[in-house]
């Protein structure tokens, strides 16, 4: 049976919570990783799969499940915190990131973890695979896909041209239902997106190339609810939707920080973090 979908914005909220909580935990533990990014998109990936997806985590290999794909591959934790807490694996095992022998690595393994769809890492890639989901999931019936396909993009990583070949490749072959999130926090790990690789004006670039545009605030569990309808509705053209979000949300010495863009919390953080979390 089909996880059940509850897109109350309360409960997703404290989805949201108890995933950031699990991060810093995470991180904290293995003394390395990612938490800016990962702290950025906790409420995109609780709305996801806890109200959008199609999935099982009994039966991760369902045929008619929706996929989902982590292009920005360094938010591992937040997904391996959301697939963990919806039943994929035990949250037992969020203690072991990137601990020898550990089935959670710094970036996610599509041969390790259950749930994973592909192994992302290698920035731009994410997307391209993505694409190619959702074309194969067309290959019964053109006009009526078996499974809709997402991914979620990070505003640096679109300086990747891989990206916009992608995106020219899924409007080329009008691939609606693909739908791709990008995580607008407005930093990356040189700095400023606007400074390192100005990509603005965003929407308008997507709309050229396109794609269906929808635009929300990216921790606005009623507007992520709302945009993944407009998502699904758009029968002729694949969706991006451009989430606005914090770097770090959650944690007050953390957001709009890009320092902590690729560092761990140590224990005292850890411990601040956490009571500001609850």
């Amino acid at each position: 049976m089909a996880f059940p979908k509850n897109p109350n914005p309360a409960f997703l909220l404290q989805q949201a919570t108890t995933l950031r909580r699990d991060i810093i935990e995470m991180l904290g533990a293995a003394g390395s990783g990612h938490c800016g990014g990962s702290l950025s998109c906790a409420d995109i990936l609780a709305t996801l799969y806890y109200s959008e997806l199609n999935h099982d985590p009994q039966k991760p290999d369902w045929k008619q499940r929706d996929r989902f794909i982590l292009s920005k591959g360094h938010g591992a934790p937040a997904l391996y915190s959301v697939l963990a807490r919806t039943g994929y694996f035990s949250p037992d095992l969020l203690g072991t990131l990137r601990k020898l022998n550990s089935t959670l690595q710094g970036h996610p393994d599509m041969n390790k973890t259950p749930g994973v769809e592909m192994s992302t890492g290698s920035l731009g890639q994410g997307i391209s695979v993505a694409c190619g989901i959702a074309a194969a999931a067309r290959t019964q019936d053109p006009n009526q896909a078996a499974y809709r396909v997402y991914a979620l993009v990070g505003d640096g990583e679109m300086n990747e041209g891989q990206v916009w070949e992608a995106a020219m490749s899924a409007a080329h072959y009008r691939l609606s239902n693909l739908c791709v999130i990008i995580d607008n926090n407005g930093l990356q790990i040189d700095g400023e997106t606007c400074r390192i690789m100005n990509l603005d004006p965003i929407p308008e670039k997507w709309r050229a190339f396109g794609w269906h545009v929808v635009q929300c605030n990216g921790h606005d569990h009623c507007a992520l609810v709302n945009a993944f309808a407009a998502a699904r509705a758009e029968t002729a053209k694949p969706t991006v939707i451009i989430a606005k979000t914090v770097k770090g949300k959650g944690v007050s010495f953390m957001e709009n920080k890009v320092n902590w863009h690729g560092i761990a919390p140590n224990q005292e953080q850890v411990c601040t973090a956490l009571d500001e979390l609850k």
